[in-house]
């Protein structure tokens, strides 16, 4: 339902909570490596293809330069999710600009940067499930409630 694509394999350590969150949830997903520069061609194909997988939404992480999101956007209609990485001396803020810099009629919607960008690229796209699918929302409720009830007994 969900798809992660990754920049660079060397991401993977940045979504290890996100991905834990979707496997707690039992929530359907699919994590692949792919670039904007290095394998256009196969993230096109990809992009192209993913509705008719039955992927719903697509989260594009990416550092640097941070093409792949605009790149996925410009060939599906599924809604992109982009998640800017701190890859270069920048510190991710290249990657953040280069994701909101998006031109008209280019729709990505961008999280946070790194390890809270993903957690959030997340919860967004199970908040967009949840238009469909009440059991989604049940389990955005009772997290919030979860996340409530730890600042609430911390001391």
């Amino acid at each position: 339902m969900i798809a992660i694509i990754l920049g660079s394999k060397s991401d993977t350590a940045i979504f290890n909570d996100a991905i834990q969150l979707l496997n707690n949830w039992n929530i359907d997903y699919e994590l692949k490596i792919l670039s904007a520069h290095r394998t256009l061609e196969e993230t096109i194909a990809y992009a192209k293809e993913a509705a008719n997988k039955g992927i719903k939404v697509i989260i594009a992480a990416a550092g640097a330069a941070a093409a792949l999101p605009g790149v996925i956007t410009a060939c599906t209609n599924l809604p992109v999710i982009g998640v800017p990485i701190a890859s270069t001396c920048l510190q991710g803020m290249d990657s953040l600009l280069s994701m909101v810099q998006m031109p008209k009629n280019a729709p990505v919607g961008v999280v946070s940067i790194g390890e809270a960008g993903a957690v959030n690229a997340v919860l967004l796209a199970v908040r967009i499930l949840a238009l469909t699918n009440s059991e989604y929302y049940k389990l955005l409720n009772d997290y919030k409630e979860k996340m409530k009830n730890k600042i609430l007994s911390e001391k």
